[in-house]
């Protein structure tokens, strides 16, 4: 006998057993295989996450053009023609304000992040999305209005708060 377990030694102890129910789904289960030929078809879910990621790129990206620290011409395979305008003469604007004799001025759009970007599908080639972008002195909301065309998703409307 074993003064802790008060079991004999050399004899079997029954292990306890899960009782049988749904077993644990990995988080990244492998997709099924697409037949040859076909081009593979995206899920409403594969086509919100990439609505996400474009709008979070294209978000950075814009606020680094009101820095200063990106062309404005970067931007012009996802922007139309309008939006890219009007980043063009906010970012001059910006550049002018920071150049005058405001102490705050030199510090505007410093070190930008996005923190969150939520999309909703309007239609099915029309997205709008809402951003989240902190810097060292303020957060501030971005709108955006995706559309696809000919197979590639553009901002037809990008507004920063």
């Amino acid at each position: 006998m074993s003064p802790m377990t008060g079991n004999r030694a050399g004899t079997a102890v029954p292990l306890p057993v899960a009782p049988p129910g749904p077993r644990p789904v990995p988080l990244h289960a492998p997709r099924p295989p697409v037949p040859a030929g076909t081009a593979p078809v995206l899920r409403l879910v594969d086509q919100d996450r990439e609505v996400c990621a474009i709008c979070r790129s294209t978000v950075q990206a814009a606020i680094e053009v009101l820095a200063g620290t990106r062309p404005a011409q970067q931007l012009a395979r996802r922007l139309d023609e309008r939006c890219l305008a009007a980043l063009q003469h906010r970012a001059a604007l910006t550049r002018r304000v920071a150049s005058g004799t405001s102490p705050t001025a030199g510090r505007l759009h410093r070190n930008p992040s996005v923190r969150s970007v939520r999309a909703c599908r309007v239609s099915e080639d029309v997205y709008e999305a809402s951003a989240v972008v902190s810097d060292e002195l303020r957060v501030r909301a971005v709108a955006l209005r995706l559309e696809r065309s000919r197979l590639v998703w553009r901002v037809t409307v990008l507004e920063i708060g």
